[in-house]
């Protein structure tokens, strides 16, 4: 009997490519892609996918898509908000919560202490591989993306809407993770073997947008970044 399972679905690369790994297991039946929403964007917390591509992709994949509405800046609203998804999918007898991380441990450290509580079981189909090892795989994968967001120091205006690709990977400067890890770019599934058709979709002009971020050590940094809006043909 295969495990129920939800999927955490960001609608971008990690993500698609773990859902890609775990459906080619066949061990896992995955009830509903789960993903965070912002409340006052209707954008996906981390990648900004407006809520109805987030809509597209999972009608194309075939699987149910779950919201979890987030208000922006408010930690203890975000864990409230997913105990209440962990506890409706509970009811479903779900036993598994599945990830795209690849090697933040800190992040699948924090997943564990919410989850283990609740009998949920953690599933990392990429973790501890190397981002080369991911890429390698990603590439090989048939799946499509495209670049949506950067961080303005790392990577220039250049990189916005283009493919991940071969050619891509190959253009990144040394500093910078191949898979992004870092927060060095951010991607927009469009199209993957288990799409029933490709999304469509158009980007807008890139724009430079500035940030400030509380640090873990109490002070605030300002973060730049080169954003595209995805948007309707």
């Amino acid at each position: 009997m295969k495990k129920k399972a939800v999927f955490n679905w960001s609608g971008g690369k990690d993500s698609a490519l773990a859902l890609y790994k775990a459906l080619q297991s066949n061990e896992y039946e995955i009830v509903s892609l789960l993903t965070t929403v912002s409340r006052e964007t209707s954008c996906s917390s981390m990648h900004l996918i407006p809520s109805k591509f987030l809509q597209m992709q999972a009608d194309s994949i075939g699987i149910p898509l779950y919201r979890v509405m987030l208000p922006s800046k408010d930690l203890e609203g975000y864990e409230r908000e997913m105990m209440e998804a962990v506890n409706h999918f509970k009811g479903q007898r779900v036993t598994h919560f599945i990830f795209g991380d690849i090697f933040l441990h800190d992040v699948k450290a924090y997943r564990e202490k919410q989850l283990t509580p609740y009998g949920i079981e953690i599933v990392e189909p990429l973790w501890d591989m190397t981002p080369e090892e991911v890429i390698s795989d990603f590439l090989a994968s048939g799946i499509k993306t495209k670049i949506v967001i950067t961080q303005a120091d790392k990577l220039g205006k250049e990189f916005i809407g283009q493919d991940l690709d071969a050619k891509f990977v190959k253009s990144l400067p040394k500093e910078v993770d191949p898979c992004g890890e870092n927060g060095e770019y951010h991607t927009f599934v469009y199209d993957a073997p288990m799409f029933s058709k490709p999304i469509g979709f158009s980007l807008s002009e890139p724009l430079k947008l500035s940030f400030d971020i509380r640090m873990d050590d109490g002070t605030t940094q300002t973060f730049h970044y080169w954003q595209v809006k995805i948007q309707d043909t």
